[in-house]
C-alpha cells in the first residue's frame, strides 16, 4: 500500500508540468452489466523525466489496490474527516486500481476500474478518479508552495453530475450543470493551469453489444464492426464545456 502511495504522488506531482493523457472506457454487454475503466498512459510523461531520475530512484511497479479493502484499512482516519468528503471517499468502495511503472521500458500505466449491474449506477466516473488522486496528495502532508493547475478539479467538486442510461436499444451520457457558480469557479481557474493542459486528452471509447445506428455527435471515430466509437477532446475544451462529451447512441434492434 505505501508503495502504491508513493507511486499516486509521483504522478499527482507529474501532472504539474506535464500535459495529461485520460481514457474512459466503458463495455457495455446485452443484458445491461458491464465495465468502466478510467486508464491514464503516462509513458510520455516518463520519458520527459528519462536522465532527471537517479538510479537508486528507479523502481519497477506491478500494483493492485482494492478501495473496498483501502477503505476499510484507513477507518479509523476516515472517520475524523468531515461528512463530505468520507461521503466522496465511500464512491470509491466498487473501484480497483492497477498501476504499472516500468523505467527501463519507460512506461507508465493506470487503471482504475469497476463492474456494474446497470450503467445507471455509474456516476462522474473521472470525478471519482480525482478523489482518488486526491488521496494521494493529502498523504503527502504539507504542500509544495508550487501552483497546481489541477488543484480545483481534485479538490472539490465541479458543479456537474454525469448520468448514465441504457433503456429501449438507447444508450446515453449526459451532463448535468447543478452549480454554475461552481462550474465558473472551475473555469475561472482555468488560467492558472491552460499552458499545463494545453496538450491534454480526455477520450471516451466506448463497445456495444450491437452495431451502432445512430450517433448524437459528429466527431466520433467509429470501428469497422460499428460496435464501438471513439471521441477524443482537449482537456481545456472539456473545463470550457462541460457538456462537450454528452452522447447519445441508438443502437440496431
Amino acid at each position: 500500500m505505501k508503495r502504491f502511495s508513493l507511486c499516486v504522488l509521483t504522478i499527482v506531482s507529474s501532472l504539474l508540468i506535464v500535459g495529461c493523457q485520460f481514457s474512459e472506457n466503458l463495455n457495455l454487454n446485452e443484458n445491461g452489466t458491464g465495465k468502466i475503466t478510467i486508464n491514464f498512459d503516462g509513458s510520455e510523461l516518463m520519458k520527459m523525466g528519462e536522465g532527471q531520475v537517479s538510479e537508486k530512484k528507479k523502481e519497477n511497479v506491478d500494483s493492485l489496490v482494492v478501495f473496498k479493502d483501502f477503505l476499510e484499512e484507513h477507518k479509523d482516519s476516515i472517520s475524523k474527516l468531515s461528512k463530505e468528503m468520507q461521503e466522496r471517499l465511500q464512491r470509491l468502495k466498487d473501484y480497483e486500481m492497477h498501476m504499472v511503472v516500468n523505467s527501463e521500458a519507460q512506461e507508465m500505466n493506470m487503471d482504475m476500474y469497476r463492474n456494474f449491474k446497470d450503467v445507471s449506477e455509474l456516476g462522474d466516473v473521472f470525478g471519482d478518479f480525482k478523489i482518488s488522486m486526491a488521496v494521494g496528495e493529502a498523504n503527502k502532508g504539507s504542500g509544495t508552495g508550487k501552483i497546481n493547475p489541477l488543484e480545483t478539479m481534485m479538490s472539490e467538486e465541479g458543479g456537474t453530475k454525469v448520468k448514465y442510461s441504457f433503456k429501449n436499444n438507447k444508450f446515453s451520457r449526459i451532463t448535468e450543470i447543478i452549480d454554475e457558480e461552481k462550474v465558473k469557479k472551475s473555469m475561472d481557474s482555468l488560467e492558472k493551469a491552460r499552458m499545463f493542459l494545453a496538450s491534454s486528452k480526455y477520450k471516451l471509447k466506448y463497445t456495444f453489444p450491437r452495431k451502432i445506428i445512430k450517433m448524437s455527435s459528429d466527431k466520433a471515430t467509429f470501428s469497422l464492426d460499428m460496435k464501438s466509437f471513439v471521441l477524443e477532446v482537449g482537456f481545456i475544451e472539456l473545463m470550457e464545456n462541460p457538456k462537450i462529451l454528452d452522447v447519445e447512441v441508438e443502437l440496431e434492434n
